[in-house]
């Protein structure tokens, strides 16, 4: 059967798409979640993360003989369990796999919205995006709210994805060509798994897309806290940027962005330094420093500094804008 989205378009039926969930604690939520995939959908894919309750029980009792159950013998963490979700549906045939929550956060009704960029062969990713619909919006808990806005900034900045927004948004749509490529070990087992998803989809210069939609809380307890939004996400970031600009701007490439980073870094480490010494000599003696002596070390910080922002400029204009191919 050829999936027919909302609008009434038939999507190619050589798509095989199949829905990976990861499950942990969602026994009262599951079920639902099933039942409303919608019945083009060729496979569906629960991986029980070590749930202490009945979720996997709960899952195969929906009766839907799409399902198919992968099982942990102990909790891995959400990004685990999607990376066996992955490769039990790709061994099965999919060439488009949508992560969806088992605890009832992603509507159905959006689904073929998120799967669409990848049919029409537009995208390698797609991924949802609350931050749009400003009236939904209002209904995402103020934390979810705080922490996704800084967040998104962050990501943005670690993963070269400017065009994107709302990092940690779970309905998401991955293509099958693009997941083969991955390298699963820089894929976080757990919490930073959406996050480090991206950075990695950066290096193969994947093609990455949001869907808007909007933001669907109920029952649910979130997962993002204060503790982790603030402490735990900077420092994966930032080793997550680091990672990516050296493998993308200095070992798979080195381009005029290349240069712009190592003569900003340069530049402002050669100002603050000098600087940095010519001021406790002139604490230490009373004499203060003459006006050469300052321009020694405030214009190399503002050429420096200018030069970095050039590098962020040309990193704004190198987001993959070209889909992946079977090549």
């Amino acid at each position: 059967m050829s999936p027919v989205s909302a609008d009434g378009s038939v999507f190619p039926g050589r798509e095989r798409i199949f829905v990976v969930i990861p499950m942990y604690r969602v026994e009262a939520h599951i079920r639902p979640v099933i039942a409303g995939i919608p019945p083009w959908v060729e496979g569906i894919v629960v991986v029980d993360d070590a749930s202490p309750d009945a979720s996997a029980e709960q899952a195969l009792a929906s009766g839907d003989p799409r399902v198919s159950q992968v099982r942990h013998t102990d909790n891995r963490g959400v990004g685990a369990a999607m990376i066996s979700g992955y490769a039990r549906a790709v061994e099965l045939g999919a060439t488009i796999m949508v992560k969806m929550d088992g605890d009832g956060q992603m509507a159905p009704e959006y689904f073929c919205d998120v799967v669409r960029p990848l049919v029409s062969g537009r995208a390698d990713y797609a991924k949802g995006n609350r931050f749009v619909m400003s009236d939904a919006l209002l209904h995402m808990p103020a934390v979810r709210r705080l922490g996704n806005l800084g967040l998104s900034f962050l990501t943005k900045l670690a993963s070269g994805y400017w065009n994107i927004f709302d990092p940690t948004n779970g309905y998401t749509a991955l293509s099958t060509r693009a997941f083969l490529r991955l390298n699963l070990d820089h894929i976080h087992h757990r919490y930073f798994f959406e996050s480090s998803m991206l950075v990695e989809l950066n290096l193969l210069r994947a093609v990455v897309v949001d869907v808007n939609m909007p933001a669907r809380y109920t029952d649910e307890i979130s997962s993002l806290s204060i503790s982790k939004a603030l402490f735990e996400f900077p420092p994966l970031l930032l080793r997550s940027l680091a990672h990516r600009v050296w493998l993308e701007y200095f070992v798979t490439d080195f381009s005029l962005g290349s240069l712009y980073l190592v003569f900003g870094v340069l530049l402002n480490a050669w100002g603050f330094v000098f600087g940095g010494i010519k001021w406790i000599q002139s604490i230490q003696t009373g004499i203060p420093a003459t006006t050469g002596t300052v321009m020694l070390a405030a214009m190399p910080v503002i050429l420096g500094f200018q030069l970095l922002l050039s590098a962020v400029a040309y990193d704004v204009q190198n987001i993959p804008r070209v889909p992946l191919t079977d090549q």
